[in-house]
């Protein structure tokens, strides 16, 4: 069984790549290296292209027999997407399209598809089920409720069935330290505040200390990368048996401040993390949790590594590895 990665030389791709190769499967890497990485290219064929050329993905179609696809390539970046969302809306949606177009002519019926979190926009309730309201707040979210609409209209049109990940926070590295996460405008925070324990990059803002949580700062649900990429693993398996598509949250449910991860890198390092304390950022909710029910009932998803401790040493030796930086 050969996979179609698209986007697969970036953080969650290419933990999922290794993934799908200890499982037996072939995957297929197809990635414009805009914010992937060469070295992370350590599993299966790569195909190097864009998909804003439906030239370029139309012809690993015809190259490779390809059973399924994967779509992780997108612009992540939320403030970004409120600066400029018209290449948000080409980026994430149009060039989805190419893919999408590319997938019905070659017969390929069969697609995981890395959504997020943000469809959700400010939560009316805690835990977050799949059944919540549908409101998102920036354009980022906007493109990926596009595309989740646009998947429904394929599969009623052309049978495509496609699984939507509904991704919270995704942490940590491979626990064997082969790959890791490294983007070139770094948001996440473990790895700023590990970078700011470092003394790499400035102190790490903390936006807005005056939310109504224990603490005062943002809460929100961390889910290691090895774990998530199983779940694009297990999707992929349900798909392959036939069943009806699906949509779902992944995220463990466990709530964690912003303060807490801090107090996690200071633990682990053993370092102090430098701080100030700025503005709360427009569209940022106190909480952000999800309700993982579904995903547990259905593919029988669990998380290995569910605590954030786990997660933060798996990204401090990964940000210390030999030649790392």
């Amino acid at each position: 069984m050969s996979v179609l990665i698209v986007g697969g030389a970036g953080y969650i791709g290419s933990h999922t790549a290794k993934a799908l190769a200890q499982a037996g499967i072939e995957p297929i890497v197809f990635d414009n290296l805009s914010s992937g990485h060469r070295w992370a290219l350590r599993w299966g064929t790569f195909e190097e292209g864009d998909l804003a050329d439906p030239g370029s993905i139309a012809a690993v179609f015809k190259r490779h027999q390809i059973h399924a696809v994967i779509q992780f390539a997108a612009l992540i970046q939320v403030g970004e997407s409120v600066r400029d969302p018209r290449r948000y809306f080409r980026g994430n949606v149009v060039n989805t399209l190419n893919l999408l177009d590319a997938m019905v002519d070659a017969g390929v019926g069969e697609i995981v598809f890395s959504s997020t979190a943000a469809v959700y926009g400010d939560p009316l309730r805690v835990p977050i089920s799949e059944d919540h309201p549908l409101s998102p707040v920036s354009p980022y979210g906007d493109t990926k409720l596009i595309v989740e609409r646009i998947l429904q209209r394929y599969g009623e049109a052309y049978g495509l069935r496609a699984a939507v990940l509904r991704y919270f926070n995704a942490a940590g590295a491979d626990p064997e330290g082969e790959i890791g996460e490294a983007h070139d405008r770094e948001s996440h925070l473990i790895p700023l505040a590990i970078q700011a324990a470092l003394g790499r990059r400035d102190p790490l803002d903390v936006y807005g200390s005056d939310y109504p949580t224990p603490d005062g700062t943002a809460v929100r649900d961390y889910v290691h990368v090895v774990d998530l990429a199983q779940a694009h693993l297990l999707a992929l398996r349900h798909l392959a048996a036939g069943h009806a598509s699906f949509t779902a949250n992944v995220g463990t449910g466990r709530g964690h401040s912003v303060q807490e991860v801090i107090a996690a890198v200071e633990k682990v390092s053993g370092l102090p993390v430098p701080r100030r304390l700025v503005a709360r950022r427009a569209g940022d909710a106190p909480v952000l949790l999800a309700d993982p029910t579904h995903i547990k009932a259905l593919l029988g998803w669990r998380p290995d590594h569910p605590d954030l401790e786990t997660m933060v040493v798996h990204a401090w030796r990964w940000e210390n590895r030999p030649g790392g930086s």
